[in-house]
């Protein structure tokens, strides 16, 4: 099988931005029946929809940080920036600590460690891995953002 040529590709991201558009609308109907809306608020979040959005905005940031061209690029950050809409829009929230910010246990995994001589940079996050996905509606970690920690070196 040969490799897609760049067309195949923007026909490819193309297909993907109108499903998940398409996806958006369905779910903004269903969000404005009131019947819809009040068992929705009585179920709470929809974890697996949540779970699912946040793999597919993993896979499209993962695609727009190693896109060939910029048009590729700004594709796929436009469907992570919906994607993260729809997850917040469902009772979600994406975990993405800042550089420098204290490691938080509950909604991170520390899967590196990165020496520091810094007293103050102790148990900082240095960089962020995978975002995490946090339920707003149940105050809980769907998935921990994996996170590189800074450590005080002995």
């Amino acid at each position: 099988m040969s490799e897609p040529s760049p067309q195949d590709l923007v026909d490819a991201i193309t297909d993907v931005g109108r499903i998940v558009a398409r996806q958006g609308a369905s779910l903004d109907r269903l969000l404005d029946d009131s019947r819809a809306a009040a068992a929705r608020a009585r179920a709470g979040a929809d974890v697996p929809l949540l779970v699912d959005l946040l793999a597919l905005h993993r896979d499209a940031s993962a695609c727009a940080a190693t896109a060939r061209s910029r048009r590729e690029r700004d594709a796929f950050g436009a469907i992570a920036s919906g994607l993260e809409r729809l997850v917040e829009g469902r009772g979600g929230r994406l975990v993405v600590p800042a550089d420098g910010a204290a490691f938080d246990a509950a909604s991170m995994d520390a899967v590196e460690v990165e020496a520091t001589d810094d007293a103050e940079a102790d148990r900082t996050v240095a960089a962020v891995l995978e975002p995490g996905l946090w339920l707003t509606e149940l105050d809980r970690s769907a998935r921990p953002a994996r996170v590189v920690v800074r450590r005080l070196r002995d």
